[in-house]
């Protein structure tokens, strides 16, 4: 919708994302105010958000604390800095806060090192969950955002968060069966264009959310379908999707 005018109902994907400026905000919810539909929508949209944010948090590595701190421990402090000779009467004996700020120094120094050693090996990860937070929420505040959630045949419900516009979607899952060891879930996208892989699905449920996986490239009269595949994947499905969601 352009902002001050087009259909109302278009703007529900945005409003969910808090991304409608005013005086779009006003007119749409007074729209609200008597629609339904789009009262649902905003609803569902606001719960996926909020558990797409729970499931990207980036917590820092269990390890820090203690690789900080044996760190510190292992670095040799600095000697006192060499003053300038003065007579003896006039000598100060030096006290406590020369050294431990020469103590406090090193520590830091150590802790810095150690932790840009440890972010070093987290930034990749770091970078890719910030590009796929964009991703997630670029298709979350499109205009024309449709959520759609399928039971899955083995237990358990798949959710489809979609944009024509930004051609990708944001798929979570909830309550999937557990799985043998060496096997995970799959995603596909299966149309006219083929049937393609969309990656390995994160988690083998148990109770909880798996995902949000984005999926770009989506084409047009496209599923998206889940199989059980080894954990290497499959070039195919080996069989019938558990759950197949048309991207209408």
């Amino acid at each position: 919708m352009r902002p001050g005018g087009g259909d109302p109902h278009t703007l529900a994907g945005a409003y969910a994302m808090d991304a409608v400026p005013e005086p779009d905000r006003s007119r749409f919810e007074r729209h609200l105010a008597r629609c339904e539909s789009c009262r649902q929508e905003v609803r569902g949209l606001r719960e996926a958000t909020a558990a797409l944010a729970a499931a990207t948090a980036v917590r820092p590595p269990a390890a820090l604390r203690d690789t900080v701190l044996r760190a510190a421990g292992q670095t040799r402090q600095l000697p006192p800095a060499a003053a300038p000779w003065t007579p003896a009467r006039h000598r100060r004996r030096p006290g406590w806060r020369p050294r431990l700020a020469v103590a406090v120094a090193g520590a830091l120094a150590a802790v810095a090192v150690a932790a840009g050693v440890v972010t070093f090996g987290i930034q990749g990860r770091l970078d890719q969950a910030q590009h796929r937070d964009r991703m997630v929420a670029a298709v979350l505040s499109a205009s024309d955002a449709t959520m759609m959630s399928r039971p899955v045949s083995t237990g358990g419900t798949a959710t489809v968060v979609m944009s024509h516009r930004e051609r990708a979607l944001v798929f979570t899952a909830a309550d999937l069966r557990g799985l043998p060891a060496g096997h995970s879930y799959e995603l596909w996208l299966i149309g006219p264009a083929g049937t393609r892989s969309a990656g390995m699905i994160n988690g083998s449920g148990h109770g909880r959310m798996v995902g949000p996986m984005v999926v770009s490239g989506l084409a047009a009269g496209d599923s998206v379908g889940m199989t059980v595949e080894p954990d290497s994947g499959s070039p195919r499905p080996t069989s019938p999707p558990l759950v197949l969601i048309g991207l209408r």
